[in-house]
This record gives structure tokens, sequence and C-alpha cells, in this order.
């Protein structure tokens, strides 16, 4: 049987296509006939565009579900009274009528307590009818440390919302960088021949005070991180999060890195911003990225997060090409800021103690004119220690092949410091192909990933595996356990985990196994 092999499309056996014979029901033409008049449906559909872009538009009505104070979630177990009771707490403290309007449990184990061994949301919890058949003494007793680190304390978060954090250090370190790029006045004038003004006496020099002429200062020594030929999963906003990411850890990921987190937010504490910077302690080689276009809040930034976060290194975002990022000059728009983006490094390099700083590049603004190469000498001087290339332009964003030709360009003017190819690695044949040929020290998978999380065991045994559906269904229940953990196991955490797990599956289904030359295998698996 011959197959359409056209790139980029599955092929489909003709014995399982349906031919689709029954007509599409008619829209009313009237709005008194439909659910919904048309004008009101154009008007809600403009408003949620405008406030919430347009992938927010939700195609079903989402019913409600109680919205419980913190403070009183475990009131059954512990009694908390809320301080802003008497203030008007906006949250409902009436934990009898949460109960009552329930939903009903959900069958099986609950699995947050069969894995963690305590179920933070009680009798909120939709396994827990479940929660008295479990041993948990059994599992309490074996281990149950936390596994997330990197999370916002309620006295760091009020000292950041009243301003009060001590950022002494980041501010000095911003002065300095600001003075040495400022233009030196020379208005003031010189004195000749180094002559003393009138009625003062010269004062002979006997050295400095400290042995700084003798023994220079030299960088604060950090760690050093071996990036060389490891497998890098790409910082993913929305469906990178922490769940899909100790999926790729198990499957052989070996750095990995959050979402982007906007440097502005952390320093307001914006509890959803600081939840990208969370880790597990699965991920021993991990770093966060960090977006913002101006000195002192990246280099404020980088000291919070080095103050109160394990991490491994920070990742300057230079390739978002999000409008609104764009129009501050921060992610794609530091490409054509290049001084500003040396300062950017330089300050962060410094005010880091024991943590690396990286930087993640496209390859230019616009398609046909890269510009990146001319910013890689400058960032090596500024102490960087691994750049990563994507080979597409903003305005090309996702769209087109990458160029691996110039992210071989890019390494041979970079070295000796580190450069990884970021961009169209689907396969392993990928991968073999465009490491050899651009002579990178190692690749950064995005996309790949998202369709293949099983990809990073393809490199890492050199075998193309073709999985079956049993095992695929395993890793849709192990991501499901994953986000559950994370995010509770009440309703709102069943709503979070079922979404999150919907933007994956939006890639994760354009992959239909292992194929040669886009065909698909005549033996069932």
């Amino acid at each position: 049987m011959e197959f359409d092999q056209t790139a980029g499309y599955a092929s489909i056996k003709r014995e399982f296509i349906k031919n689709v014979t029954t007509p599409l029901p008619k829209v009313p033409s009237n709005p008194s006939e439909g659910d919904v008049p048309v004008k009101r449906r154009r008007k809600q559909e403009k408003l949620a565009t405008k406030s919430f872009g347009p992938m927010k538009l939700c195609p079903y009505v989402v019913t409600p579900f109680p919205e419980l104070c913190s403070n009183q979630n475990n009131s059954i177990l512990v009694s908390r009274a809320c301080p802003f009771a008497e203030k008007g707490c906006r949250y409902s403290h009436d934990v009898q009528a949460a109960l009552a309007s329930k939903r009903p449990d959900i069958s099986g184990n609950c699995p947050v307590l069969a894995s963690m061994g305590r179920c933070v949301a009680g009798p909120f919890c939709r396994w827990a009818s479940s929660h008295s058949m479990l041993d948990v003494s059994a599992v309490v007793t074996n281990e149950a440390t936390e596994s997330y680190h990197n999370s916002l304390t309620p006295e760091v978060r009020t000292l950041l919302y009243r301003r009060q954090y001590d950022f002494k250090r980041a501010d000095a370190i911003t002065r300095k960088y600001s003075i040495a790029n400022k233009p030196h006045d020379n208005h003031y004038g010189a004195v000749p021949n180094g002559e003393p003004a009138n009625g003062l006496e010269l004062v002979p020099r006997i050295g400095m005070i400290t042995d700084e002429d003798l023994i220079k200062p030299r960088p604060r020594e950090k760690k050093q991180i071996d990036f060389v030929d490891k497998l890098y999963l790409a910082p993913l906003t929305t469906v990178g999060n922490l769940p899909f990411r100790r999926v790729c850890k198990r499957f052989g990921a070996e750095i990995t890195c959050g979402e982007m987190a906007l440097a502005t937010q952390l320093l307001q504490g914006r509890q959803s911003e600081w939840a990208l910077l969370r880790r597990h302690e699965s991920e021993d080689l991990f770093g966060v990225q960090l977006c913002g276009g101006h000195v002192d809040t990246m280099t404020r930034a980088a000291q919070l997060v080095d103050e109160q976060c394990e991490v491994d290194f920070i990742d300057v975002n230079c390739g978002c090409p999000i409008d609104m990022i764009w129009r501050k000059g921060a992610g794609s728009g530091l490409l054509q800021h290049g001084s500003r983006l040396e300062s950017i490094v330089r300050g962060m390099d410094s005010v880091l103690t024991t943590t690396q700083v990286t930087v993640k590049l496209r390859s230019g603004i616009r398609e046909g004119k890269n510009t990146a190469h001319q910013l890689i000498p400058g960032l090596r001087q500024a102490g960087v220690s691994l750049i990563t290339v994507h080979g597409r332009s903003r305005e090309q964003r996702y769209t087109k092949l990458a160029d691996w030709d110039y992210v071989r360009q890019c390494a041979e003017i970079a070295r000796p410091t580190p450069v990884f190819g970021n961009g169209d690695i689907l396969s392993l044949e990928d991968y073999v192909t465009h490491k050899e040929c651009s002579g990178v020290s190692g690749v950064m998978i995005a996309r790949g990933a998202l369709i293949k999380p099983w990809l990073f065991t393809e490199i890492r045994d050199c075998r193309t595996w073709d999985i079956s559906a049993n095992e695929r269904l395993d890793i849709l229940r192990d991501f499901s356990n994953y986000g559950l953990e994370l995010w509770g196991s009440d309703t709102r955490g069943v709503e979070t985990t079922r979404r999150f797990l919907l933007e994956w599956l939006s890639f994760l289904y354009r992959c239909p196994g292992a194929r040669q030359h886009c065909c698909i295998r005549s033996e069932t698996t």
C-alpha cells in the first residue's frame, strides 16, 4: 500500500478514514432562535479577547465552585481564625456549606496521600472517601519530607510588598555600572602638571592603605557547571510546568529550567510569578529564566533569587517574541540594545554568589538580518557561562526551519564559551545531524519534548523507541499524579491539573509513533 509522504503530515490508512455524510446543523439566522444572541455573543468575545487574549476564549460554561478561605480548609482538623474576617474577607468561611456543595468523590485511592503520606486538602479532597482506607502511618514513617523547593515565605512577601527588602548590594552594583557607562564630564578642567591649588601644599603619597595595588581583587569564586553534551529541556511558557519537567526528567533530561518569570513581578511578590520558580528534588541541575529590560530590576531580581531560592543558574531571556514584552525592551527587545544587555549580565554576575548566568538569544529581530553574532563577544567578556542560540528571528517566531548554519557561525565566535543550539530537534536523526554539522556543545529541546517526551531516552540510548499505547497512558497518569501533588487534590487542583494536561495534549497527539520516511508501519502494535 502506498502512502502520501508529504513532509509534516502523518499518513492514515484508508480503511480508518470515515466519510461524513450527515449535514452540519444550520445556524439560526434569527437571534431569538438561538441560546445567545449573535450581537451579544460577538460583544462578549470582543471583550474577552481585549482582556485576556484570543487564546482565552472558553468554548463552554464553567460552573464556579465555592471559594473557601485558606484558613478554613482544615478547620475540621485544626481550628484557625481568619485575620481578615472582621475587615471583610472575600472568601467564604462556611465550611459546612462548602462540604454540602462539594462534587461527588472520585472512585479509587487518593494519589496525593499514597505518594506523600498526607493530603493537604483534607475533607475537600476529591478522593476523601478513600482516606480512611489507606494505611497512612506506614507511608508517613517511610518518607514524608518536602520534595518541592523555592517557595515564597510570608515574611519575604511582606517585605517585597512594602518595599522594605534589603537591595543595597544590588543597588551598589547597579550604580557602579551606571557610572561606568556614562560619559565623563570634563568641564571642571584639570590642574596642569599636577600642581596644587593656591594656598595648598602637596602631600606626598606613601602607598595605598590596603594591598589592592599588590593583590588585585578577583571575581567571587563560583561553582563551575559542565554544560557540554547534556540534554537541555527548554524553558517553555505554560507547558513547561513542574509536572512536565518531572516527566522529562524521568526520560533522561539532564538540565531543566523553569518557565519565564518577569523580574518586576518577582520584586512585587506576586505569588503566581513565584510559582514559576518551584523546583522538585529530582531536578539536580535546575535554573530559572528571568525576563526584564533594565539593569536595576534584573540585578535586584538576581539577588532576590540567589538569596531565597536554590538554583544552579539564572538564564536571561533575550528571545521572547511577545509584543507586550517587546515594547518594554525585554525579551527579544534586548537584541537591539547590546550595551544594556552586557550591563545586565555584568550586574547579575556580580551580585550572584554561587550561581552562574546564562543567556538565550534568537538569531535576530527580522528575518534575513541576523545580529546575534554581534552580541556574543560582549557577552563572553561579561562573564556568561552558556549561550543558547535559537536559529529563528523574532519575526519568524516558530515558523519555517531554524538556521543551523548561523548557529554554527555563532558557536565558532563564542569559543571557548559553550553554545547550545535550539530549533527543529524532533527526532534522534535531527539531534545527530544538527549537533555534528554545527559543532555546538549541546542542544536545547523544546517542541520536540512536548511532542515526544521520550526523545531524551532515544538520544541517550541511540535508538528509536516505538512506544506503545499503554506506555503513553502511563505517561499521562504520571503527569496527572504529579499535578495533583503540586496543585492539590481538591476541586481547584483537579481543574488546574486538567487544564495543563489539555495544554500538553495539544502537542502530544502530533506524534503517531515511530515511522520511516513519513510512512506508518503496516504492523499493528
